[in-house]
């Protein structure tokens, strides 16, 4: 099965065969490193920018209104904070415009937490993201929903910020990307470049095929009746690990849901599992102060208030400056496994 990174990969490389890829680019993004997290690596339109996001930023959106459909790459989140002017624009480009101007840009970039790589190296975007009205906003859990995902994003007529959960990028999927080989030591050998001298290597692509995700429809990862839990990205494997647990113990029968979308999010069916289980956490990673989950739990009150047995709940990062080095520190700053169980079983244990 192909890791997050690769079923990126193998959608940004569809995406110069079948969409009208041109342009990928960002720092290190082109040859011989392919990115960071070898997002890129052996793609055929991927290049090296300079060091300077507002660039990289601002020549997407040039190429996007010059009828391109670029994606771009800002190395870490952390970096993101010196161009949300631009950002900005890009969002708000085609409502000014009066439809007029269509901004066909991904740009992509690592989120959050889990490498242990401190205060330039954590953060997650997730609520500034959400405040640039105008831009989508879609975080993975999964390498299958990261593929269809990107080529969902590089489709879209409307710019497209595309978070990759750093904690997530290595790790495998349980279903296969359609045309990925079953064999992931095969896939390995097709397109990952060999440790050492890459000058003569080119990578031998399978022949994906076309799988989108719809930006804005979120997934019931686990059905249950006695809780609800809405996240996304990194914790969105944490929450679903936690709801099994739950239910081979007997102790809660908890009903993941993968938001997969933040803008637009899939309020509909966020509504319909509240509205059964009558008990709900939203869970992130953001630090708590104005938190995008704030949002949804004031949505919540305001229109489910009848229909919650308890009241509800948001658990997320704390209000710091930043993620501390030491991996002691990392996890007292955002919700860990331990962390997410004992706020389901306080959930689910609150009398009625």
């Amino acid at each position: 099965m192909a890791s997050m990174v690769q079923a990126i990969r193998l959608a940004l490389h569809y995406g110069e065969e079948n969409l009208g890829v041109r342009e990928i680019f960002g720092e290190d993004v082109g040859p011989p490193l392919g990115g960071v997290f070898t997002a890129t690596q052996g793609l055929r339109t991927a290049w090296n920018s300079p060091l300077d996001e507002r660039g990289i930023v601002g020549a997407a959106m040039g190429l996007a209104w010059a009828g391109f459909r670029p994606v771009a790459e800002i190395q870490f989140v952390d970096y993101i904070f010196n161009v949300i002017d631009l950002l900005k624009l890009a969002a708000n480009a085609t409502w000014t415009s009066g439809g007029r101007y269509k901004t066909p840009m991904v740009v992509m970039t690592p989120t959050g937490s889990g490498i242990h790589g401190s205060i330039y190296h954590s953060h997650s975007f997730d609520s500034i993201a959400t405040k640039l009205h105008g831009m989508k906003v879609v975080c993975p859990s999964n390498p299958l929903d990261a593929y269809g995902l990107m080529i969902s994003a590089i489709k879209d007529d409307n710019p497209v910020l595309f978070l990759k959960p750093k904690a997530l990028l290595r790790v495998k999927g349980e279903d296969l990307i359609p045309g990925e080989p079953a064999d992931e030591k095969e896939l390995r050998a097709m397109i990952d470049a060999p440790i050492g001298d890459r000058t003569q290597w080119k990578p031998r692509w399978p022949d994906v095929k076309e799988y989108a995700v719809p930006i804005g429809q979120a997934k019931i990862s686990k059905a249950g009746n006695d809780a609800t839990v809405v996240t996304h990205g990194r914790l969105a494997p944490v929450a679903l690990d936690v709801a099994k647990a739950l239910a081979a113990a007997g102790t809660g029968d908890v009903e993941v849901v993968d938001m997969r979308s933040l803008v637009p999010y899939d309020w509909e069916l966020i509504k319909a599992s509240i509205k059964k289980t009558g008990r709900v956490l939203f869970l992130n990673e953001e630090t708590e102060i104005t938190n995008f989950g704030e949002h949804l739990f004031r949505r919540t009150v305001d229109e489910l208030f009848y229909d919650l047995k308890v009241r509800p709940r948001l658990l997320c990062g704390k209000a710091t400056p930043g993620v501390g080095l030491s991996p002691v520190l990392e996890y007292a700053t955002v919700p860990q496994k331990a962390d997410v169980e004992r706020a389901l079983r306080e959930l689910i244990d609150e009398p009625a």
